[in-house]
């Protein structure tokens, strides 16, 4: 399918009409026209709808606006998203942030400067953030035009903290998010994107990301470990089972990846059985067998610290009796 646009831009929303002005007026501003935003709204019940729809009616660019009555999970939205697509890149644009205006021209630039005839192996270009106070939100890569991929990036050379870039549409397609109702966090396909494809990170800032409202990721660190228990667990098998190769360079990251795993599995009722089986090949399985222990642990310590919050919460209730009065 010939691509109708550069990039297409996608923001998921929810409830956040109150911030939406920032990515919006950011593409308003770019110097780089040859691209689509879609706005995802995942069940806002705030005036997102109405916002969106008069400034479509202005804009200078494509707007498309989809609404789901229901929130149905980043990993469903992104499928979605990619499928409709018209641009030949896919660039996420989150609902509180603001890129600067030569963003999209600069993101262009550093893809033309990959040689054509190695462009195949490349997925895409990503560079740096900075908060609305104007510090770098995470860590520089380790040399400008830096060839990698997001694994070794993370694993080898300790590159964590908050990204931006955009990733070939074709690939989005052939490797697309499983289909769950529960949320799976991104780095399942970036990943396996990743063991294939190289990257371009260049020590740009070209994102601006607010550090100061709350998001959905806050939302599921804060909630208890329960819920979405079986998302969780896929995103932490996919580690294990993908990128022991890593283990050497990252023990822990590899190590906790698999506690979690466990962890996460007894909360989502999938017994050892179970788990033993869906880890692929001799080195997984031994690491599980000798984690088990310690994430059997952290489920029941998960188990006594909500009980305890509960009897917290059940001590605090105005007008509440002590036992026995």
């Amino acid at each position: 399918m010939h691509p109708d646009y550069t990039f297409t831009i996608v923001t998921c929303t929810f409830n956040r009409a109150h911030t939406l002005h920032r990515p919006y007026q950011s593409l308003k501003a770019q110097t780089f026209r040859d691209f689509e935003w879609i706005v995802f709204d995942n069940g806002s019940t705030d005036n997102t709808r109405e916002l969106v729809d008069g400034w479509s009616n202005n804009a200078s660019f494509p707007i498309r606006y989809l609404h789901w009555p229901n929130n149905t999970g980043y990993q469903n939205t992104f499928n979605e998203g990619v499928k409709i697509a018209k641009g030949r890149f896919f660039l996420i644009l989150d609902s509180d942030d603001r890129c600067i205006p030569t963003a999209l021209e600069r993101l262009f630039d550093l893809w033309e400067e990959i040689p054509s005839l190695k462009r195949d192996e490349f997925a895409g270009v990503t560079v740096l953030c900075r908060d609305q106070n104007g510090k770098l939100a995470g860590d520089p890569f380790p040399n400008d035009r830096f060839v990698s991929d997001a694994l070794e990036l993370q694993y080898r050379y300790k590159v964590n903290g908050e990204k931006w870039g955009f990733i070939r549409m074709d690939l989005l397609r052939k490797y697309p998010f499983p289909s769950t109702p529960h949320h799976v966090m991104p780095h399942v396909v970036w990943h396996r994107i990743a063991r294939r494809y190289k990257t371009l990170f260049a020590n740009e800032v070209l994102r601006i990301y607010y550090n100061d409202e709350t998001g959905d990721v806050d939302q599921l660190t804060a909630a208890p470990p329960r819920t979405n228990a079986r998302g969780k667990a896929i995103g932490q098998l996919a580690i294990v089972n993908n990128d022991l190769i890593w283990f050497p360079y990252a023990p822990w990251a590899i190590s906790k990846a698999c506690l979690q795993y466990i962890r996460f599995s007894f909360h989502a009722k999938r017994g050892i059985n179970i788990q033993y089986r869906e880890m692929e090949g001799l080195s997984a399985r031994m690491l599980y067998l000798f984690l088990l222990p310690g994430g059997g642990f952290l489920y029941l310590l998960d188990h006594l610290t909500e009980k305890l919050a509960a009897l917290k919460a059940q001590k605090a209730t105005p007008g509440s009796l002590p036992r026995g009065s």
